[in-house]
């Protein structure tokens, strides 16, 4: 196997990684707060805290990435995460859990955007690069559901410390083979550092994030939720115009003006929205509802997780078959309508009649990923560390949103079924079904949004020879 591709191996291990802790320590959070004697807020932070600063710091580190270099930047991510992992495991308090699931976060927001950089650097070819991604895509869908399978056998059969641990030796294996296998790669021509881009891009997904993590608990109309909003949104006014104005802009805004670009990323949100927000709550669905144990309600995801594993690693083949756009679109479609199939489920079904709408979001879902190679495509390639991050926070943001939205429809639809006299679980399936519509009906509409902008793409080579042909004619 040559160096390329023993360089995504790498690029998937650290991608697994830090995909994992998104969510492997949630089965986890009973023995924490239990030794740790950890309080309600306590709790939320030791998930968030991870979540606000990796979100929070992605686009800095895809700027930091194409400056100073997307390998240096790797190997020094994974040497932060790596080494706050192993003091998460030795934290004797709450206060130092909750600080080195942050310094993980930064150690995460650095690592992320080089990854598909380095992908896009290593892997030139259009077809052998699409195939890279649709593997680190693969990779990432496994992560997100191996995550509370693999949280709850180490917390159940070793010890909670463990979930942090295993990050150790895995991080230092993959930093001796990046080293080795990744050639480093940075902007063509060095441009200064955009610092206000840089500092308002920091506030915006900052404050952003934190009113998302916090709006529930604190309430949505109280002041600090909504003045965090209101910083975010003025921050964001506020990078457009300078980006559109410096002469050296960290993310050239008038990308946003192509409409493969800006339908990717709309579409790329849409799915995010979704899946993350669903997954969520029917977590709670599994073991609330249906009495699933931890995990057991956690295996019931691994089908779907294999089956967009598998899916994402073929879906270049397939678009290549088919078109990218009508793939992606039928994917999104297919995801939409699974989602919304579940509603059709009660409190009595069982795992095995889970598995067929669980399948068909996982093969749907799995046929997304020409929208990442999309977005990397219009991207100029010296901005490849800033295209990643554009991408993954995107999701993130979105990934937030969708629990947020989705958690507030069920919530309220909760209340007035109670209200009207009925039971707790049947409240909770009314709530949750009412979540499912509006995240099926959101993935639908991405998966319009998805065919509109690649079918843009697909055609776009097609118009520039005809326009070629007209002018060497003339």
């Amino acid at each position: 196997m040559n160096r390329s591709r023993w360089a995504l191996v790498a690029v998937a291990l650290a991608t697994f990684m830090t995909y994992l802790d998104n969510n492997i320590v949630n089965v986890a959070i009973p023995d924490i707060q239990h030794e740790l004697g950890l309080s309600t807020a306590g709790i939320e932070w030791v998930v968030s805290g991870y979540i606000l600063t990796f979100a929070g710091l992605l686009l800095a580190g895809g700027r930091l990435a194409d400056r100073f270099g997307r390998r240096r930047l790797f190997l020094v991510g994974l040497a932060v995460f790596t080494v706050s992992s192993l003091l998460a495991g030795f934290a004797g308090g709450p206060a130092t859990l909750i600080a080195a699931r942050a310094l993980q976060g930064i150690g995460a927001a650095a690592v992320t955007p080089t990854t598909l950089a380095i992908i896009s650097a290593t892997f030139t070819d259009p077809r052998e690069r699409n195939a890279a991604v649709g593997i680190w895509g693969g990779v990432g869908a496994l992560a997100l559901a191996v995550g509370p399978v693999l949280g709850g056998l180490l917390t159940q059969h070793v010890s909670w410390e463990w979930i942090f641990w295993i990050n150790v030796p895995i991080g230092i294996a993959t930093m001796v083979l990046g080293a080795w296998a990744i050639t480093e790669s940075s902007e063509d021509e060095v441009r200064r550092m955009d610092v206000a881009g840089l500092g308002l891009s920091t506030v915006m997904l900052f404050s952003l994030t934190w009113a998302l993590i916090e709006g529930h608990g604190r309430g949505w109309d109280s002041a600090g939720i909504l003045s965090a909003f209101g910083v975010a949104a003025a921050s964001a006014l506020a990078f457009t115009i300078v980006e559109s104005r410096v002469e050296q802009p960290m993310l050239d805004v008038r990308l946003f003006r192509r409409m493969e670009f800006t339908g990717g990323i709309i579409a790329l949100m849409l799915w995010a929205f979704g899946l993350f927000g669903i997954y969520f709550f029917t977590s709670l669905y599994l073991q609330g509802v249906l009495g699933f144990s931890p995990t057991k309600a956690g295996a019931a995801f691994v089908p779907m997780a294999l089956l967009m594993a598998g899916s994402a690693v073929v879906s270049d083949r397939v678009a290549a078959r088919f078109g990218a756009y009508r793939s992606t679109g039928f994917g999104m479609l297919a995801m939409g309508l699974a989602i919304g199939s579940v509603s059709l489920l009660g409190k009595d079904a069982s795992f095995l009649s889970l598995m067929p709408s669980f399948a068909v979001i996982g093969l749907g879902g799995g046929m997304t990923i020409p929208l990442t190679a999309t977005v990397l495509g219009v991207m100029p390639t010296s901005q490849a560390g800033v295209a990643s991050a554009v991408f993954n926070a995107s999701r993130e943001v979105a990934g937030l949103l969708g629990i947020t939205v989705i958690g507030a429809v069920l919530t309220s639809r909760q209340g007035a079924s109670i209200a009207a006299g009925h039971t707790p679980v049947d409240a909770f399936l009314t709530g949750y079904r009412s979540g499912l519509l509006l995240a099926a009906a959101l993935v639908v509409a991405g998966g319009v949004a998805a065919f509109a902008a690649l079918r843009r793409a697909h055609h776009a080579p097609e118009q520039e020879t005809a326009r070629e042909d007209l002018v060497l004619a003339g």
